[in-house]
């Protein structure tokens, strides 16, 4: 036969600064219920052995290899500046 939790749901949302309606708290409590007995029902079993897991299945990073490629010559760089003074671009004044 299934646990029954005490849990004092105002307590709970008093310490979450959550303001609840008699109706809300009641909803919360059964799901909160629902929640532990399910938690009761995991504790059942042996884990013994069992490696704590973050994710279901190896999750990996798909990363290309670092290599160098050619870049942007000065004046590529420089071609679409709306000004540009010498080998520099000319921007507005930022600091006053």
């Amino acid at each position: 036969m299934p646990e029954v939790h005490q849990i004092d749901i105002h307590h709970v949302a008093k310490l979450a600064r959550l303001s609840l309606t008699d109706d809300e708290a009641a909803r919360y409590a059964s799901q909160l219920d629902g929640i532990l007995t399910y938690i009761d029902t995991l504790t059942r079993y042996d884990l013994d052995g069992v490696e704590p897991t973050a994710h279901a299945m190896p999750v990996f990073d798909v990363l290309r290899a670092d290599e160098a490629r050619p870049g942007f010559t000065q004046e590529q760089a420089l071609s679409n500046a709306p000004k540009r003074t010498a080998d520099q671009f000319q921007i507005a004044k930022v600091i006053e």
